[in-house]
């Protein structure tokens, strides 16, 4: 997973231009609206609201946003859409499974948009429950490498649930069942260690090794599945050597 995993954290760095960055601010803030909406405006008793703003803050969108994000889904202010997460089967190049899961409020645009990029990038969509089978539902929680160390890390949050901590050289990775994701980001903030994020996310327990025109091709497909204004996350079982990932850039 090295090589997915390293992708999925630098993918937003070639995502800087304003067009991209807007985008990424508005599924971020739906993020934070949905948490509101299900679990109250208080980040204190909602983990999951708390996880939402700081991933929103890390990712620099700013406070002004994040508050009104938050009175929609409380309902302290109007304005707020009815989303509905929503996932979407498929392959891709060279037989890669793909979970994309939709946040919106139109099912049916959500639909034309995945199958449009999927057919135009080479990819097709699969029925239910033909891809979700290769994916585990894991709570996943990033660490930056700077100022700190794997065993620091490792220290830190071994009793908190955590299974596995993962090198990817600019972060860490923090790997525990979905539900210790609170436990394992409370363990490291008790230990004065800083993190990136921490959600529930789908791993893969198989992974498919992808040479460099088959990986430029999966990348293509991710970018445009996130073009998307309703795609909310892309997950895929690919795995890509650092010789590979050098070579496509």
């Amino acid at each position: 997973m090295s090589g997915h995993s390293k992708w999925a954290t630098t993918k937003h760095k070639k995502a800087a231009n304003d067009a991209k960055r807007g985008k990424l601010f508005a599924k971020l803030i739906k993020n934070v609206e949905v948490a509101a909406r299900t679990g109250g405006a208080d980040p204190a008793a909602n983990p999951t609201l708390y996880d939402a703003i700081q991933k929103a803050k890390k990712n620099s969108v700013p406070n002004d946003n994040i508050d009104r994000a938050v009175k929609r889904g409380s309902g302290a202010e109007a304005g707020a859409a009815q989303y509905e997460t929503i996932m979407y089967e498929g392959y891709g190049p060279a037989g890669v499974a793909f979970l994309v899961e939709c946040l919106t409020d139109n099912r049916n645009r959500a639909a034309g948009e995945v199958r449009t990029a999927m057919t135009r990038n080479g990819g097709r969509l699969a029925d239910p429950g033909s891809v979700a089978y290769l994916f585990a539902r894991r709570g996943v929680v990033l660490v930056p490498a700077d100022g700190t160390s794997e065993d620091e890390v490792m220290e830190a949050v071994l009793d908190a649930g955590a299974e596995e901590v993962n090198d990817l050289g600019e972060s860490f990775e923090v790997v525990c069942e979905a539900t210790d994701v609170v436990a394992v980001r409370t363990a490291l903030q008790e230990n004065g260690i800083d993190y990136d994020s921490a959600e529930a996310t789908f791993l893969p327990s198989t992974t498919v090794a992808l040479e460099e025109s088959d990986a430029a091709k999966t990348f293509r497909l991710v970018e445009a599945l996130e073009d998307s204004d309703d795609v909310q996350n892309v997950y895929a079982n690919f795995d890509v050597s650092d010789e590979v990932m050098e070579a496509v850039g």
